[in-house]
């Protein structure tokens, strides 16, 4: 038998802000990934096929489903700003303190919420 240690079990570690941040991010990055270039394609795609196809991804992307998919894009690009703006500080070596590390865990996502809000009532309001 090896003497060598094993790695920790995932039951032994407490869930914390930081844990959800890191999987919002990733979340996040593939959804934009996945799902804008869908919807950039087919926004190519509409420009360049002409008046009719562009009219039905105008009719899409205006219905309550489309505001659903380009709300949710909006709302991951500031969450995945948000949180690399995050490790961009903690990679220059600051915000490793437990309770700044806490706060910054916390307020990423919800300054996102209130950028896409931002965002969003800028597009329909202005």
């Amino acid at each position: 038998m090896s003497n060598r240690p094993l790695s920790p079990h995932l039951s032994i570690w407490k869930w914390g802000p930081h844990m959800l941040v890191s999987i919002l991010h990733r979340v996040s990055g593939d959804g934009m990934a996945l799902v804008g270039l869908f919807v950039l394609l087919w926004w190519l795609g509409a420009l360049a096929s002409g008046p009719v196809y562009y009219g039905h991804f105008s009719e899409w992307m205006t219905s309550p489903l489309g505001y659903v998919v380009l709300v949710g894009l909006s709302w991951a690009f500031f969450n995945h700003m948000m949180s690399g703006l995050r490790h961009f500080v903690m990679d220059i070596g600051a915000g490793y303190e437990l309770d700044t590390n806490k706060f910054w865990s916390i307020a990423s996502p919800l300054i996102a919420i209130v950028l896409t809000a931002g965002f969003w009532a800028a597009i329909l309001y202005l």
